[in-house]
């Protein structure tokens, strides 16, 4: 077995990337974790981007509604209490499914 990484590989470990201009016009990197409809409206759920390992900082989760008008698509963060809720337990399921995190791990 070779010890290099096929193309393939390579592009499977590279994070999703999306880079968004913020309310002040600068440029902000998020690293995309996971992407879902809830009541019809899609969201996603993503953290700032770092490029170097920090195994030890506790990322904040950033939740975005993913809308469309007569320019194309667009992002929101999802600031309404109640739909952050709503949202945030879906993604919370889905994330723990697709990293198997374990309730007990989190103590």
């Amino acid at each position: 077995m070779s010890d290099e990484l096929s193309p393939e590989m390579l592009e499977e470990a590279a994070p999703d990337l999306l880079t968004l201009e913020d309310e002040d016009g600068q440029e902000v990197t998020f690293e995309v974790i996971d992407v879902t409809e809830v009541n019809g409206t899609r969201y996603m759920a993503a953290v700032p981007y770092t490029p170097e390992e920090t195994e030890d900082e506790e990322a904040e989760l950033i939740l975005m509604r993913i809308g469309t008008d007569e320019q194309g698509e667009y992002m929101d963060i999802v600031d309404d209490d109640e739909e952050l809720i709503t949202v945030g337990k879906v993604f919370e399921e889905r994330l723990r499914a697709m990293y198997d995190i374990d309730d007990s791990e989190l103590e």
